[in-house]
């Protein structure tokens, strides 16, 4: 590692890997991912050259929500490991030059933890049932909900409970929505804040930052879509309400109080550039995801767009853009880009959106891995998702026995939900489970494709062209030249099928240029030395899905 993940500011410029820990490594063999099997792993991931990992809720839960339901924020779920095993990984990957976030979930609790369950007992007007977002019904008996607000996962976003008040939850029944309005919940969760860093966790992703706060009158939505218009003068009554940024003002004077400065990242879907960078003000939050250049297909116009924007909004609140092109919940680059892109839906990011339009996935995997060099070079920091660096496809066939996301059951068995980018790592290519949990253990936890096998970490470890190789040379690059990393972008003259930009030399060094070509026909390569290419340069041209880094 560089000495650049040393300093204060390290979150400007860090390649961040994200752990899906139920699906990155089985240790102990019960076919569920682990912090022994992370723990086991961190050699890879030095490897790899990433300058610090993201690791989804490890806490206590009942796993209504693969973990996104916790029941106890500062201690770690049983099936995972142990606190002590907790403390150590974080050590080892410090000693590796590895910065650790955590997840923390701040909008919602599980049903089962304590607070909700006091919560219950305490009855109406309760300072426990306070908590919450507990109203009464509407209808002559309080027989129907409060509003005609709805789930994400789909249905009512009210239940009602034994004495005949309702309960807000924006996703499952079993996640209760909390109440930010009261002081004992900001208290709890600054506790919360505090437990983690005094323990050397670097930072935290925040989940649905920005639900945290709802309108209090609770109005009807009658129809209104989110994201909001981009000239939208009204705000939606349950996401970005302006109310929210007061919670991170008061995270962030808690980030700053330690050396080196811990740093948030939030899961911030609000559509509008500038609403994003509103998150992003000096004290407020550090970074937050990129979701728009996620979910921008393929084609230049529309990526160039999302990178002018991105750079343009972050620039005017002094942060650094994120780039990333998967995550939990959103189905993998390579399948995604397997499609046809005109044809994608604005929002599509799921299988549900996909799964009908047929499928080349060498095209996919092609695209993929452009779009990763593409990324590696934009300003800022970037996020890989476990799987990413070895080209895995989404898991499109899960048998509906065997799918365990909310979403397939919420939505009628219309949706199969996130779980076939959940399907845990082939990390060898032969074995029951393709090394994911030792030899003899449970079956994994999701059924893994048997074409995974070719796409293994031992089989593409040290293969020249492989994708784990390319992600290992980007990142290496990535520590080798000041030109990468936090700093200015310039585009450069290429015809509408090419997006061409360059990235300037420090203290008279040669600047770095980066070309991906859309198009359907090679063009010649531009001047210079060739440092890395996503795929085979044929006699002197960069080929259709390529991303080239040249130095000049």
């Amino acid at each position: 590692m560089d000495g650049r993940n040393a300093g204060n500011d390290w979150w400007r410029h860090a390649v961040v890997y994200q752990i899906y820990p139920r699906s990155f490594a089985d240790a102990d063999g019960d076919g569920v991912g682990d912090v022994a099997g992370i723990r086991s792993k961190l050699p890879y991931l030095a490897a790899l050259g990433i300058d610090a990992i993201w690791i989804s809720p490890w806490y206590p839960s009942p796993m209504k929500d693969a973990g996104y339901d916790v029941s106890d924020y500062r201690d770690i779920e049983p099936v995972f490991g142990t606190l002590a095993e907790a403390d150590a990984m974080v050590a080892e990957a410090h000693a590796l030059g590895i910065k650790v976030i955590i997840d923390i979930v701040p909008n919602h609790t599980s049903d089962q933890h304590v607070l909700f369950q006091q919560a219950l007992a305490g009855g109406r007007g309760s300072s426990d049932r306070d908590l919450f977002i507990f109203r009464e019904g509407r209808g002559a008996q309080g027989e129907q909900p409060p509003n005609d607000w709805q789930s994400t996962f789909g249905g009512p976003a009210w239940t009602r409970v034994a004495d005949g008040q309702w309960y807000l939850h924006l996703f499952t029944p079993e996640q209760p929505d909390v109440n930010w309005r009261n002081a004992a919940v900001k208290a709890e969760f600054e506790q919360t804040l505090r437990f983690w860093f005094d323990r050397g966790i670097d930072g935290f992703r925040i989940d649905v930052a920005h639900g945290l706060e709802k309108d209090w009158a609770l109005p009807d939505l009658n129809g209104l879509e989110f994201p909001l218009e981009a000239d939208a003068e009204h705000d939606h009554p349950h996401w970005d309400q302006p109310s929210v940024h007061n919670i991170f003002r008061e995270w962030r004077r808690i980030a700053d109080e330690y050396t080196p400065s811990r740093a948030y990242c939030g899961e911030i879907w609000v559509g509008r550039a500038h609403r994003l960078a509103a998150y992003l003000r000096a004290d407020e939050l550090h970074t937050a995801f990129n979701f728009d250049f996620l979910m921008a297909p393929w084609l230049p116009a529309k990526l160039r767009a999302v990178i002018d924007s991105t750079i343009a909004s972050h620039a005017a609140v002094g942060a650094p853009p994120t780039w990333v092109l998967g995550n939990h919940d959103v189905s993998r680059p390579v399948s995604r880009y397997a499609r046809e892109q005109e044809a994608l839906e604005p929002m599509a990011r799921n299988l549900v959106h996909l799964q009908h339009l047929p499928a080349d996935f060498d095209l996919g995997r092609r695209r993929a891995r452009a779009a990763a060099l593409l990324m590696f070079g934009l300003p800022g920091s970037s996020y890989v998702y476990e799987g990413e660096e070895l080209g895995l496809p989404e898991a499109e066939d899960i048998p509906a026995e065997a799918l365990q996301d909310p979403v397939w059951t919420m939505s009628g068995h219309t949706d199969k939900g996130r779980d076939g980018c959940r399907v845990p790592l082939p990390w060898t290519s032969d074995g029951h489970s393709f090394g994911f949990s030792p030899e003899g253990g449970a079956e994994p936890w999701l059924p893994q494709p048997d074409e995974w096998a070719e796409l293994a970490a031992d089989v593409q470890d040290g293969r020249a062209g492989s994708t784990l190789e390319l992600y290992r040379a980007a990142l290496k690059l990535r520590h080798q030249l000041p030109q990468l990393g936090d700093g200015v972008l310039e585009w450069l003259e290429a015809p509408a099928s090419v997006l061409a930009y360059e990235r300037a030399g420090v203290d008279g060094a040669p600047s770095l240029q980066s070309w991906t070509n859309f198009g359907s026909d090679p063009i010649a390569l531009p001047a210079g030395e060739v440092l890395l290419a996503s795929g085979d340069l044929l006699e002197g041209t960069l080929p259709t899905d390529t991303t080239v880094w040249v130095r000049v």
